[in-house]
């Protein structure tokens, strides 16, 4: 252990050093147990460690000091500096903190936002907000993403025991890492997860074992990495216990890219080969180490393949693994939209939403394996961070002269509140303190309480909270999106004979034509009738039911809705551009609007039909 680990994180770790998998797991959650009854004390103690090690850093002493004399942190009680801390340091966002962290990366060994020294940087996707950005990492933060995974493994094996010493098909990818300009290593948190210590720990903790060997998590091309996690799922397809990634976007499009692949897949494992089209010489070498030839094993294969593909792949995946007990991934938010075909591959198999975090911090986990993926909430972890609590209202709720709105979504705020002092159906912003550097930082997601775990609230995740869709008064989240467009997915599948399917979608608010509008793009499986695709566009026209967008519709404020319906692949050339970038699969989230000119030229070259909406017509 890191003389400099943070002890709250050498607490928890405490209680998995040794013993068997039984042993760990009922140490683990007899550990969460202990920390969520008292979770308003543990936060209150995890700000005070906090601060105690950085209050002497750039960050904070504007802060605290009082004329030219520096506040005794060091001495103070730790409710004190708790109160203190919430009443002299801002609320901040990331763009607050990225000057500090800019120059940490070209090389700043000051105090500026740690004690101790920052040597790594994890960048984000960049789907979210439209561009990357660079977020402290340290071994806090690759201890808590092991800390999560094993909590989260103790909790699931209650409800769905695994077979120790079994496979993980796990579709996980790294990118490169690199340095910045002041020596730093940078790259995605997963990449440098994967990389650590702490990932090998997990398997050994869990008993549970990857299919893949590093060098086809680390190849650094995704597809030619998808191609070997798939024959090596395969090869393993009888000791494979479940199926994870870290989005669930990353298992279908693994499934997708199966049915096309399956059958160079057979081939390879009835002669021990491996395709031409894996390039990377230290992943072919890898490979061809584990698989051999196995004459059976590619029969059933096929004969599985054969007897699915007509029916679309319906319960390809307890098929092809019948020893799976669950596949396990992120599931919520943008995710949602890829659970229909997940549950077509899976038939009955059940789906288990994975851990709610991001890329500044952990925030919870998954305690109640067997909810729905649409209704699972996420039990705060207290030792991760300080977390905080603003709570939000939406407009047209009357929220008295205390708060403030803000301008650039829908919702007012009230001040922020502790942990501890959090409502059952209140819905609040996150804001984050944590021990790699970021001090009230808002995280930008909306979450409601759904209820508590011992004294730690359970969190539904609602949507990002900046507005994704707005021409003049209008104001649409991600979720008021989302909604639209799966009411007109039912007419697409209904109104059509060949099971046409909606495989994804984006959107952009056109400011560029008067009045503008909303323009959302549809990449679709199979064919459908220009009729039925007018009728889309005109049943998520009429689906907003936003005041601002239904008055503006009606006054002509806001031009009809425009279905761009896009040619196949179109998603994948998407993934492409962000990969190019520096993104790996494992982050990928589509951006459910748009305004990058890049993306918008991809998708606007790619555009085969427009239907205007005649609603309010």
């Amino acid at each position: 252990m890191d003389k400099h680990e943070p002890e709250t994180v050498r607490s928890t770790s405490s209680y998995v050093n040794n013993g068997n998998i039984n042993d760990h797991e009922g140490d683990m959650i007899r550990w969460f147990e202990e920390v969520s009854a008292k979770a308003g004390a543990v936060q209150t103690e995890v700000l005070c460690r906090i601060l105690k090690e950085n209050f002497k850093v750039e960050y904070l002493k504007k802060w605290l000091l009082v004329g030219k004399e520096e506040i005794n942190v060091a001495e103070m009680d730790a409710c004190a500096l708790e109160s203190l801390f919430t009443s002299v340091v801002p609320l901040s966002s990331h763009e607050d903190f990225e000057p500090f962290i800019q120059r940490i990366a070209d090389g700043d060994t000051a105090s500026i936002l740690t004690q101790q020294p920052i040597t790594t940087l994890s960048l984000s996707s960049g789907t979210t907000e439209g561009r990357q950005k660079f977020v402290p990492f340290t071994r806090h933060s690759a201890q808590t993403t092991l800390e999560t995974f094993t909590l989260s493994a103790a909790y699931r094996s209650r409800v769905y025991p695994i077979r120790e010493g079994g496979k993980i098909l796990e579709f996980i990818y790294s990118g490169n890492q690199f340095k910045t300009k002041g020596g730093l290593i940078a790259g995605t948190a997963t990449t440098h997860y994967y990389a650590s210590e702490e990932f090998r720990i997990k398997q050994e903790r869990t008993k549970s074992f990857t299919c893949s060997p590093y060098e086809v998590i680390s190849a650094g091309d995704y597809k030619q990495s998808t191609y070997c996690h798939l024959l090596l799922g395969l090869f393993f397809s009888h000791d494979v216990e479940f199926i994870t990634s870290a989005f669930v976007y990353g298992i279908v499009q693994a499934f997708r890219s199966f049915e096309e692949l399956w059958r160079d897949l057979c081939n390879d494992i009835r002669h021990g080969t491996l395709s031409s089209r894996i390039k990377v010489p230290k992943m072919r070498e890898a490979v061809l180490e584990i698989i051999t030839a196995n004459q059976s094993l590619a029969s059933r294969i096929e004969g599985i393949c054969e007897e699915v593909e007509v029916m679309d792949w319906f319960g390809l995946i307890p098929k092809l693994w019948p020893n799976a007990k669950y596949v396990y991934s992120i599931m919520t938010g943008s995710m949602q939209p890829y659970l229909k075909r997940l549950r077509h591959y899976a038939n009955g198999l059940p789906l288990v939403s994975g851990d709610y975090g991001s890329s500044e911090s952990w925030i919870g986990v998954n305690v109640d394996p067997s909810s729905p993926p649409e209704s699972v909430t996420f039990a705060v972890v207290p030792t991760f961070s300080y977390f905080e609590f603003i709570p939000l209202y939406r407009h047209k709720h009357s929220c008295g002269s205390s708060h403030d709105a803000a301008a650039d979504d829908d919702f007012v705020e009230d001040k922020p509140i502790p942990l501890s002092k959090v409502k059952v159906g209140q819905e609040y912003e996150i804001a984050l303190t944590t021990f790699t550097g970021l001090y009230r930082c808002r995280l930008g997601d909306v979450v409601e309480v759904g209820g508590f775990h011992n004294g730690t609230p359970k969190l539904n995740f609602i949507c990002r909270r900046k507005l994704i869709l707005t021409v003049n008064i209008d104001k649409n989240t991600e979720k008021d999106l989302q909604a639209v467009v799966e009411k007109a997915s039912y007419i697409l599948q209904s109104q059509t004979n060949n099971n046409a399917e909606l495989v994804d979608f984006t959107s952009y608010a056109d400011l560029t034509t008067q009045p503008g509008c909303y323009v959302i793009f549809w990449e679709i499986k199979g064919d459908a009738h220009d009729h039925v695709l007018q009728s889309c566009s005109t049943e998520m026209d009429a689906a907003f039911v936003d005041y601002g967008y239904v008055v503006s519709r009606k006054t002509s404020s806001i031009g009809p809705l425009e279905l761009c319906i896009l040619e196949k692949g179109t998603f994948k050339k998407i993934l492409d551009c962000f990969v190019a970038n520096g993104a790996t699969l494992g982050q990928f989230k589509t951006p459910r609007c748009t305004n990058n000119p890049l993306l918008l030229n991809i998708l606007h070259a790619c555009t085969l039909k427009i239907f205007r909406s005649t609603a309010y017509a």
